[in-house]
């Protein structure tokens, strides 16, 4: 029996101490302070510029699809041994110029684009009044959604 009293009291004192410790932390947030949520996902599929950016690309991938049959062509073209090998080498260095070009202009334009996101959802935030802005992923229950207000100012 003294054993289930010292149990219930320790269980007490640590339900009590829990409790004052979350009224503190909680103390330091202002009684206006505004949370706001952006579904990143559906702001990045409504973005005009991802989706130029994926035309660009599929258009790029078509030119390196047609690039390499024009290169296998012109290599079977050729019967020399010798020769065939240096001009599969000049394809390949060819090839690999053209994929690091494209994938270099790719990311530079894919960061352009999320600084672009980044700014207008900071903007809508500071334009709404928000504290703190949260992807809509990781948010359970609260927050004001301001994705559609986002899709609108980065058309």
């Amino acid at each position: 029996m003294n054993k289930k009293v010292k149990f219930l009291t320790v269980g007490f004192a640590a339900f009590v101490i829990g409790f004052a410790a979350n009224n503190f932390a909680m103390s330091d947030v202002p009684a206006n302070y505004k949370v706001a949520v952006v579904d990143i996902p559906q702001v990045v599929s409504s973005s005009a510029q991802v989706k130029n950016l994926k035309k660009e690309q599929q258009a790029k991938a078509d030119e390196l699809v047609k690039f390499v049959e024009k290169a296998r062509k012109d290599v079977a073209a050729v019967s020399d041994e010798t020769k065939k090998k240096d001009l599969e080498t000049k394809y390949t260095k060819e090839l690999q110029t053209k994929r690091e070009k494209m994938e270099k202009e790719y990311l530079t334009k894919l960061s352009a684009i999320d600084d672009n996101i980044s700014k207008t959802v900071e903007t809508q935030a500071k334009e709404g009044g928000y504290n703190l802005v949260l992807a809509k992923g990781v948010v359970l229950h609260g927050g004001e959604d301001i994705t559609q207000a986002v899709i609108k100012a980065l058309k």
